[in-house]
């Protein structure tokens, strides 16, 4: 089962899912983000790359509403939610994963699924049980397939590698049919073989899921990404192509150290 589509005329007038206008954020005299300004167009995968420090979650947390930005604004498809709590961001389609993992452990891969294809629908309060044949069973078993995790369907979670349990958290992000969906370092951890599989599961989603991949692995940013922007110090240091991106000499000598295969 494949997620559905934005629905005809869903977008129409707003020429980009995410536009961040002069956001800014200090805590006391640190300025994590100084003046940022993006634009993401609807169905784009845009990579966010910088070292440590260079601003990248401080940024997500202020797309998502979990830090308020200090200056500027964001806009969600044409909406100003600068003041939107993070729930608020949730229900207009925009999730997150995280880099510490949010896991319900004592359940298998379906049920952590399901809980989040019901906490995001409208029957979310209702008391009945599932039946084999309930769309939200068929939503948590299409994410599953997605994340390829078919083969571990019913395994408990804490039982999971540590590769497995970040393509559920994929899963669970991808829940509802979001309208952007924001990575926090996803491949941080993972093995070169689990790498791979992160790599192929990003690259098969559906081709209106537009998504913002925080990254410090440089190889696998630049393989699913259309975009790039590069971060240094809390302000905005490159934005390019994947290929402009790998061969800027600026971009090699701040974050390469001077080289890249």
């Amino acid at each position: 089962m494949m997620l559905d589509p934005p629905q005809k005329g869903d977008e129409i007038g707003n020429e980009y899912a995410l536009e961040l206008k002069g956001v800014s954020k200090q805590f006391g005299a640190l300025n994590a983000l100084s003046d940022i300004n993006i634009r993401i167009k609807p169905g784009e995968r845009r990579a966010v790359l910088g070292s440590n420090g260079a601003g990248k979650t401080t940024l997500f947390n202020c797309i998502t509403g979990d830090f308020p930005p200090s200056a500027g604004k964001v806009l969600f498809f044409g909406e100003d939610v600068t003041e939107f709590p993070a729930h608020e961001r949730i229900r207009r389609g925009l999730r997150r994963t995280y880099q510490i993992s949010l896991l319900f452990n004592g359940l298998s891969v379906h049920d952590n699924v399901y809980l989040a294809c019901r906490g995001v629908s409208r029957g979310r309060f209702s008391l009945r049980r599932p039946h084999p044949g309930d769309a939200l069973v068929q939503a948590a078993d299409g994410l599953i397939a997605i994340a390829n995790l078919e083969n571990v369907r019913d395994v408990m979670v804490s039982d999971l590698s540590y590769g497995q349990q970040r393509q559920l958290e994929i899963a669970l992000a991808l829940a509802g049919a979001p309208r952007l969906v924001l990575l926090d370092e996803p491949a941080a951890g993972l093995s070169p073989s689990e790498r791979k599989e992160l790599i192929s599961i990003l690259n098969r989603l559906p081709e209106h899921m537009g998504y913002v991949i925080i990254e410090h692995d440089m190889d696998v940013a630049l393989r699913v990404a259309d975009r790039v922007t590069m971060m240094h110090n809390g302000r905005i240091f490159k934005e390019g192509t994947p290929q402009e991106i790998e061969n800027d000499p600026e971009v090699q000598a701040l974050y390469l150290g001077g080289g890249h295969e």
